[in-house]
């Protein structure tokens, strides 16, 4: 089905040209309030500006040249020159069947013109647990991913991780530095068995490389060794890469992230392109000597006293930055992986950074107009003392102890609310409320914003939370396993129904919410905000619950007025579904 929306604002901007005989946009939105309609169109005052016309007069003439008869009732004029609509019955009846009869995609056609997009986010360190730092980048960016792959886009999902460099060199050398010792009885354990041995061994050799003039030394030679590809540097930092592998894989599995090995693409992978891209800038005048430094001076860009702020992409003593990767990383993207857009997920903090990289691939001429890139930037998450979360004794959260402790808290909610279910149907519960829970109180606050962590606030029944959404669909699912108790085939009924016949306003008004689905994924999708869809989400359990206190759906007055009842459940269970699951990635439960 093609949007709604699009139907109405091709129509109405057609029907502006043909009286004005100017290209006006129509500015079709959801109505703020029901009583004026359903839809309308704001684009009449502009277009009579643009006209020097009487914009009330000209809607009269648009209505006039307008048809909507197949979709809505006659249109009305309101105020200066809105144009309100009304749904037809029987168009509202056609899309719910439509939307039944495509159980996968809900009736939303793909996009006409797909694109490949290339979506960066998470990108964790090397040998470093993962904090609730990355908590954000990875669950928007996983989101992000979801949405533009539904849409019908190809999508290349990179995992930047930070796996080379100086610090690496650091910890190999430590690496050596502790077999000496071994040999010498002064330490037990040569190589890192865990990632928390890792994160061990890189305190010790950052505190030896500030101290030790001759660690220091051999550090730079094991980054240099490393990085020429010396079997035994490489083989200590290819163990380093296994755990921390191990380990973040695990993260995203219970977070349910569509990251896989195939989609790390780390510093390590530039780092035999870093030399060309200087070089190349260097050959171009894009690159110059500025105190000691190659540096770009991309145009607009000044420090806090008012001179032009340099891009640095290479050292006094040759090494590279990670602005020389990011530059490095995008090149690939966009003449090699044929990108027409790259979607980098970051917090704000980097905002200056990826201006910058912008502009300098734009003065190379790496891109054009053609090629968009895009920043989604976001907020922090605060504690409840409004400062950056931290543990009670001030230190970093680890991100695997956060989700622990987040499914410890639902167990004691489900064993509260639900104490008869058996042990099995607990912990799939919890795991799901719990990590769920998590994601969806991220995704609901608009990811510009800051936002305060608390598990009770998420973990409540009430409110756009995720266990609300998931009691919602629960609730649903509760209705038919009621039906089935009846002797009702709810499958059966739903299968074979043909015509609807709305007897309440209950029901329309939750069949307009459902068929608003699509708007709330291209809003979503376009502007790179979850919240756009959380909010449609809990805006459809609140359609639904008005609608089941005033709709008996097992004892309607008939047989065709429960068939009507039972769709509009069984077609918001779907909706709730894939909202959920399929694009927020989060999972849904058919019993609370």
């Amino acid at each position: 089905m093609k949007r709604l929306t699009d139907i109405l604002e091709q129509r109405i901007s057609k029907a502006i040209g043909t009286v004005t005989g100017q290209d006006c946009p129509a500015l079709v939105k959801v109505s703020a309030d029901a009583k004026f309609g359903d839809y309308q169109a704001n684009g009449v005052m502009a277009a009579a500006k643009k006209a020097k016309t009487n914009p009330r007069q000209l809607a009269e003439q648009i209505v006039a040249a307008l048809d909507v008869s197949d979709i809505c009732q006659p249109p009305e004029i309101a105020g200066p020159g809105f144009i309100n609509l009304r749904l037809k019955e029987q168009f509202l009846a056609n899309r719910l069947l439509e939307m039944n009869t495509d159980k996968q995609r809900l009736g939303i056609e793909k996009k006409q013109n797909p694109k490949t997009v290339v979506v960066d986010y998470s990108g964790p360190n090397i040998a470093k647990q993962m904090h609730v730092g990355h908590l954000r980048s990875t669950i928007i960016g996983d989101c992000i991913a979801r949405l533009y792959e539904f849409e019908g886009h190809t999508v290349i999902r990179q995992n930047h991780i930070g796996d080379w460099g100086l610090q690496f060199g650091m910890l190999i050398a430590y690496i050596e530095f502790r077999s000496k010792l071994a040999l010498e009885g002064k330490v037990v354990g040569v190589i890192p068995n865990s990632l928390s041995d890792s994160e061990e061994f890189y305190i010790e050799a950052k505190k030896l490389f500030d101290t030790d003039e001759n660690f220091q030394e051999r550090s730079r030679e094991a980054t240099l060794g490393l990085h020429s590809g010396d079997k035994t540097w490489l083989g200590r930092w290819e163990l380093l890469v296994a755990h921390s592998k191990k380990h973040y894989q695990e993260i995203y599995k219970e977070l349910n992230v569509t990251l896989t090995d195939k989609d790390v693409c780390g510093e390590s992978f530039y780092a035999d392109k870093l030399a060309e891209v200087v070089e190349t800038l260097k050959q171009n005048n894009l690159a110059v000597e500025s105190d000691d430094a190659m540096c770009v001076f991309p145009e607009g860009f000044q420090n806090k006293d008012g001179n032009p702020l340099p891009f640095i992409i290479q050292k006094t003593d040759g090494a590279f930055l990670y602005a020389t990767t990011d530059l490095a990383a995008l090149r690939f993207r966009i003449q090699e992986l044929k990108a027409d857009k790259v979607i980098y997920v970051t917090d704000a903090r980097q905002a200056q950074h990826f201006q910058m990289l912008f502009a300098v691939v734009n003065m190379a001429g790496w891109t054009n107009d053609a090629i968009e890139l895009m920043h989604v930037t976001f907020g922090t998450m605060l504690g409840e003392d409004n400062k950056p979360f931290k543990t009670r004794t001030g230190g970093t959260v680890k991100l695997k102890d956060l989700l622990e402790e987040a499914v410890q808290r639902a167990t004691a909610v489900v064993e509260e609310k639900n104490p008869d279910l058996s042990a099995k149907q607990k912990t799939e519960i919890a795991k799901a409320v719990g990590i769920g829970a998590v994601k969806y109180a991220d995704y609901s606050n608009n990811r510009n914003s800051d936002y305060i962590f608390s598990f009770d606030k998420m973990l409540a029944m009430e409110g756009n939370t995720a266990p609300y959404m998931q009691y919602a669909y629960a609730r649903i699912k509760s209705i038919e396993r009621k039906a089935a108790g009846k002797d009702v085939d709810v499958e059966n009924e739903l299968a074979n129904i043909k015509t609807l016949t709305f007897t309440d306003d209950a029901e329309k008004d939750l069949a307009k919410m459902l068929i608003r689905y699509d708007q709330a994924i291209d809003a979503a999708a376009s502007e790179c905000r979850p919240n756009f869809l959380t909010g449609y989400l809990y805006d459809l359990a609140q359609s639904f619950s008005r609608f089941y206190n005033a709709c008996p759906v097992l004892k309607a007055d008939n047989a065709d007025q429960r068939r009507l009842r039972l769709l509009l459940c069984e077609l918001t269970a779907r909706t709730i579904q894939h909202g959920m699951s399929e694009l927020l990635g989060i999972n849904v439960v058919e019993q609370m």
